[in-house]
């Protein structure tokens, strides 16, 4: 029965913390819409949940999550000074194939995601068969390396959480 109510806990708790935050005023009528939303969002969203995804390893998950935000942190920095002082004729703009060893459509989308929100590289596409995402590059004079480092720094942490 509680499973039915809460089918998934810990979205309901990570919705109600958000919807808090987005009124930026804890009030009971704030809590109560709050937990509300958290109920139904993720009913009314269940159907689309067949499996849920296994994070094996917690721990690494938040190691993982503070250092995607140290990255994104780096990464300012360096598209900034990209901004402010180079100039487009020095600027080397790649696109950048990166093939996939993950199989978990979870694993991928965490690291389609992760090269996302890091500033200066963005996931365009996933292939057809799920075994390289193209993303694309703000300057870089070595792809090679910008894919070797996705792939030691990002996927091989995603393998380790999901699979």
């Amino acid at each position: 029965m509680l499973r039915r109510v809460f089918p998934h806990p810990q979205l309901t708790g990570f919705l109600v913390i958000i919807w808090l935050l987005l009124v930026n005023t804890i009030t009971l009528g704030n809590l109560l819409l709050g937990v509300v939303l958290g109920v139904l969002i993720p009913g009314i969203t269940q159907p689309f949940w067949p499996d849920r995804p296994k994070v094996g390893k917690p721990l690494k998950a938040a190691e993982y999550i503070l250092l995607v935000l140290w990255d994104i942190c780096i990464a300012n920095i360096a598209v900034a000074k990209i901004i402010l002082f180079k100039s487009n004729a020095n600027t080397h703009s790649q696109w950048i194939a990166v093939p996939l060893e993950l199989r978990s459509p979870e694993a991928i989308t965490m690291l389609a995601g992760t090269i996302t929100m890091t500033p200066g590289t963005v996931t365009a596409m996933l292939s057809a068969d799920a075994s390289h995402l193209l993303v694309h590059c703000l300057d870089t004079d070595d792809p090679d390396a910008v894919r070797d480092e996705i792939k030691h720094r990002y996927e091989r942490r995603l393998k380790e959480i999901f699979e």
